[in-house]
Order: C-alpha cells, then sequence, then structure tokens
C-alpha cells in the first residue's frame, strides 16, 4: 500500500503539472477524489486494527499483572512489535491522506483558473 500510495502521488502530481485544459483538469480532479476516498477507508480501518491491538494490549498486561504468568510477556512483546509496525503505517496513510486533500486544493485552484481563463475568451 505504501509504494502504491507514492507512485499514485507522484502520477497526479505529473498530471496536474501537465494538465492544460479544463476538461483534463476535470479527469484528474475525479480521479483524486476517488483515490481520496478510498485512502480513508483505508486509513479509517487501519485505524480502527491499531486501536483493537492496543487494546489487547492493554488486556494482555492485565492478565499479565494480576496472573503473573512470564508467557504472557511474550505475548505482550509480539504485540508491541505489532502495533508499532501499525502505529507507523497509520502515520503514514494519515500524513499522505492529508497532502491528498492539499493536491484536492490545488487542483480547485487551478480548476478556477481555466474556468476564468475561459470566461475571459
Amino acid at each position: 500500500m505504501t509504494d502504491y500510495l507514492k507512485n499514485y502521488m507522484n502520477d497526479i502530481n505529473l498530471k496536474l503539472i501537465e494538465c492544460d485544459s479544463l476538461s483534463e483538469l476535470e479527469t484528474v480532479l475525479s480521479e483524486h477524489k476517488d483515490k481520496i476516498v478510498f485512502m480513508q477507508h483505508e486509513r479509517i480501518v487501519h485505524f480502527l486494527v491499531t486501536m483493537m491491538f492496543a487494546v489487547v494490549l492493554s488486556i494482555f498486561i492485565c492478565a499479565f499483572i494480576f496472573s503473573e504468568k512470564f508467557a504472557l510477556l511474550l505475548l505482550i512483546t509480539i504485540i508491541i512489535i505489532l502495533l508499532v509496525f501499525y502505529i507507523k503505517h497509520y502515520y503514514f496513510l494519515e500524513n499522505t491522506v492529508q497532502n491528498m486533500y492539499k493536491v484536492y486544493d490545488i487542483i480547485l485552484e487551478k480548476k478556477k483558473f481555466f474556468e476564468d481563463k475561459e470566461n475571459k475568451i
């Protein structure tokens, strides 16, 4: 998913630079809006999974405190490692989606520029 998003952001920025008509920009805008919706869904799913791992970690820590079974430390360690990677990926998704919002604003500005330009002609 990380490579997919990085490639998409590079592609959309190139399309935005190369776009020289309102119709092309409308296509780019439509595609970008769809991708934002997909990535928002992906972000929500990863947030929920991350929170689930945090809750499970809390449960295992409480179980360890009350039972003092050292076998639970292995499970706690595994969950902490997984949680770190989920947080890292969620952080990437969150920042990328926010960057997608900024690109969306740039597209709208460029669209307004093209519309003003066509209205003057």
